[in-house]
């Protein structure tokens, strides 16, 4: 019986540079407009050469996911609501309409939520954990706490390990938080709704950490009902 076995081929170095930024970003480490590390230290942080950094960091560049400001440094880049972004651009070729986006949205997140009950580790966890917090932090210093927000649903993207879902749900979010901000604030704004949205958020994880494949569909629809009524 001929198995479908392909070769491995090993990553470049600059490759595992390139990733491993990528990932601060989509995770939200690296904030939007947070000056990233110097090349030399980056270089010493992760053992390589500086070459090696600047090819990952150009990488990142074309990606326009980083910025860079002559004498100043390279910056993660910031969205601006001014600009076209392709889900917008997806929108209007397409006719689509709110709703249509929060119904794609509502089955990405469903789905990667019951992969990543399946395939979380350690790190996915301690991720979301840590979006929690954030979030919280967010919310008392009298920010939205949509940072914070993205970042937990970007780790539930991670924790499905497949690599396409987290390229269209960071793509999604970056329009969903700027496109469409209007329609979010008197969600955040509201104290007992951000209340609600923490226990869901934590209805969620505790699912994930229980492997609970169906609990935690359904915890996932809850919380994107709940958010669709606020959205429109």
């Amino acid at each position: 019986m001929k198995m479908p076995i392909k070769p491995i081929k090993p990553q470049k170095i600059s490759d595992q540079a390139f990733d491993q930024i990528r990932e601060l970003i989509y995770r939200g480490e690296l904030k939007p407009g947070e000056r990233m590390m110097a090349e030399r230290e980056l270089a010493r942080a992760m053992q390589v050469s500086r070459s090696t950094i600047r090819d990952a960091i150009q990488r990142l560049v074309t990606m326009g996911l980083v910025v860079h400001k002559q004498g100043q440094g390279t910056f993660v880049k910031v969205v601006d609501p001014k600009e076209e972004i392709n889900i917008s651009k997806m929108m209007q070729i397409q006719d689509a309409t709110i709703d249509d986006l929060l119904e794609v949205r509502l089955g990405l997140e469903c789905n990667a939520a019951a992969f990543a009950a399946k395939r979380a580790d350690a790190d996915d966890i301690k991720a979301m954990d840590h979006a929690m917090v954030e979030m919280k932090r967010e919310i008392a210093s009298g920010c939205l706490g949509t940072a914070a927000d993205t970042s937990f649903h970007m780790a539930i993207a991670y924790a499905a390990k497949n690599s396409l879902q987290i390229l269209i749900m960071r793509n999604f979010y970056d329009y969903f938080f700027h496109g469409i901000r209007t329609n979010l604030e008197h969600l955040y704004r509201g104290k007992e709704n951000v209340e609600t949205i923490l226990k869901q958020h934590l209805a969620i994880i505790n699912a994930i950490k229980a492997r609970n494949c169906d609990q935690v569909h359904m915890a996932m629809k809850a919380h994107m009902d709940f958010v669709v009524q606020f959205s429109k």
